[in-house]
């Protein structure tokens, strides 16, 4: 199990490593940079907007799916046709409800149009996450790999051709890039289906309510979660435009997703380590096997690139700031350290929230998520009118450490895990000496970008000499896993 799935990781990671940091890094920032902070702070807070509502759109019905597909393939047969239905249906009562939220917000026309399409879109891809569920569940990784990628791919080249034109240019320009979203989901999510079909014996339209009602039963707990913790790691730059000013809120939300963006782009590695970890743990759970040898594994595999870079981003923040953007570099770069030090805390709950996920502790996660949701709320309230978007950024980042904190014990409590202090007091070695190493590398007297890389062999020397990473453990996982 261990030699499969870090197999099939290598691949999803290297196939994503290859384009999305093209897409981030590349495509979406120099959109961002042609359109202007202000008009883009816009666009994020819409995209945010509507993707705290997708509880309405997917219902915990994804997650729900993988875990159900991982432990009875037979059903995807048995089931597709209704929930494909299903989807649908729901998809029509959250454009509704995108809708009605806008004219209560009171959205004027333009953004009223911008929300319509942002939330078309944002279907698109949670039906897309949909079908990538079934080929996950079925332990399809490859094929859902390829299609893992296939939207960002095509809407790379879409976007170069536009932004040589300089289609983005004004007002309305954000628009262009809302459209070029619109067809590359289209075609990725025809694509996706063409597959899930080849994998189904029958596929109809069939409308079955108590079905549906049993789903809807099943997948509340994950829909609950997912809308808490949407909540608290979406809601930032939405109350960062409620809470300021006109005009001063929407250049904070874009310098906020000015510093999300980099935080965006590595948060990929955790969140598609998650998708393969919930059918490999739901699995494992179902036959009895123990999963801590896997959850030691990828804690280490995980954490160890987690600390290097939250750590590095916060020494490196101005630097970084300053080769990506041309305005606002200072106050992104204040906000840009801080979130990317809770990446350190992202990969955790990747890690210990999928396992708890896997095992059905619902309960529990929803406790954790609704204290979760209340803590960032309650800190956005009081930090974000005293410093803005820098205040929101310690909201996210301390609610972020907590939440993570609370699941590492929830699951060390219910797994009874051995409290493994080695590798905790490697980890803390390791991360003490990342600070170090850090320190020296400013001291540098070279351009920064290779004194970062000087940094980063160095703490990877370091990783390597203390133990952290150890080659013939990998070695052996890979000849007996």
């Amino acid at each position: 199990m261990h030699k499969k799935f870090l197999t099939n990781l290598g691949l999803i990671l290297f196939l994503n490593l290859l384009i999305k940091p093209i897409y981030i890094l590349g495509i979406d920032r120099a959109v961002q940079n042609q359109v202007e902070a202000a008009n883009y702070g816009i666009y994020f807070v819409i995209f945010n907007f509507c993707f705290i509502l997708t509880i309405i759109l997917d219902f915990g019905i994804t997650n729900f799916n993988n875990k159900n597909i991982a432990q009875n393939s037979h059903l995807l047969t048995k089931h597709f046709s209704s929930l494909f239905t299903l989807k649908l249906i729901l998809a029509v009562i959250y454009i509704s409800v995108v809708i009605i939220s806008g004219f209560l917000i009171g959205y004027d026309t333009r953004l009223m149009k911008l929300l319509l399409v942002q939330g078309f879109n944002m279907f698109l891809l949670f039906f897309i996450n949909y079908l990538r569920s079934n080929l996950a569940g079925l332990h399809f990784f490859k094929t859902d790999s390829i299609v893992s990628v296939l939207d960002r791919s095509i809407l790379i080249i879409l976007c170069i051709f536009l932004l040589r034109m300089g289609a983005f240019k004004g007002p309305d320009g954000i628009m262009y890039f809302v459209y070029a979203q619109t067809f590359s989901y289209s075609l990725t999510a025809i694509i996706a289906f063409i597959i899930i079909l080849g994998k189904t014996q029958t596929f109809k339209l069939t409308w079955n309510f108590p079905f549906s009602l049993m789903i809807l039963k099943k997948s509340l707990p994950f829909a609950i979660l997912t809308l808490l913790m949407s909540f608290y790691n979406r809601i930032d730059p939405v109350m960062i435009e409620r809470l300021l000013p006109k005009g001063v809120g929407d250049v904070q939300s874009g310098i906020y997703a000015q510093a999300f963006r980099l935080l965006d782009a590595t948060n990929m590695i955790a969140f598609l380590t998650a998708g393969m970890l919930l059918p490999i743990f739901s699995r494992m759970l179902k036959y009895k096997e123990s999963v801590e040898p896997l959850v030691k594994l990828i804690s280490t595999l995980l954490l160890t690139p987690a600390i290097v870079i939250g750590v590095g981003c916060v020494f490196y923040s101005t630097e970084l700031m300053g080769m990506l953007y041309p305005k606002h570099v200072e106050e992104s770069a204040r906000i840009f350290g801080l979130l990317m030090l809770s990446f350190i805390a992202v990969s955790t709950t990747y890690i210990f929230g999928t396992l708890l996920t896997a095992n059905g502790n619902m309960k529990q996660l929803n406790i954790m998520a609704a204290f979760g949701m209340l803590l960032n709320i309650t800190l956005n309230v009081i930090l974000i009118r005293k410093m803005e978007a820098f205040g929101s950024a310690i909201s996210s980042m301390t609610t972020q450490f907590l939440t993570a904190g609370i699941q590492v014990v929830i699951a060390q409590r219910i797994f009874k895990f051995r409290v493994n202090y080695r590798l905790i007091s490697t980890l803390i070695m390791f991360a003490i000496g990342v600070i170090a190493i850090n320190y020296g590398s400013k001291m540098l007297h070279f351009y920064w970008i290779v004194n970062f890389a000087i940094m980063v062999s160095c703490c990877g020397v370091w990783a390597f000499f203390i133990g952290i990473i150890r080659v013939k453990s990998l070695l052996r996982v890979f000849k007996y896993g």
